[in-house]
């Protein structure tokens, strides 16, 4: 699995880095990177308000 990030839906809000428990996401000027230490485990993806987040 993997998490993709739809840059287009993003706000750049950060509220997905600030619940990230394994610290994969990090707010950079205008979009989120995710690293490899991202376990796909979704929790990004609930808190995410617009939607911009999917685990695939």
């Amino acid at each position: 699995m993997s998490l993709n990030v739809n840059r287009y839906k993003c706000g750049y809000c950060g509220a997905c880095v600030g619940v990230c428990p394994a610290g994969a996401l990090e707010l950079i000027e205008t979009w989120v990177e995710v690293d490899n230490t991202c376990t796909s485990c979704g929790i990004c993806a609930k808190i995410c308000p617009v939607g911009a987040l999917e685990v695939k």
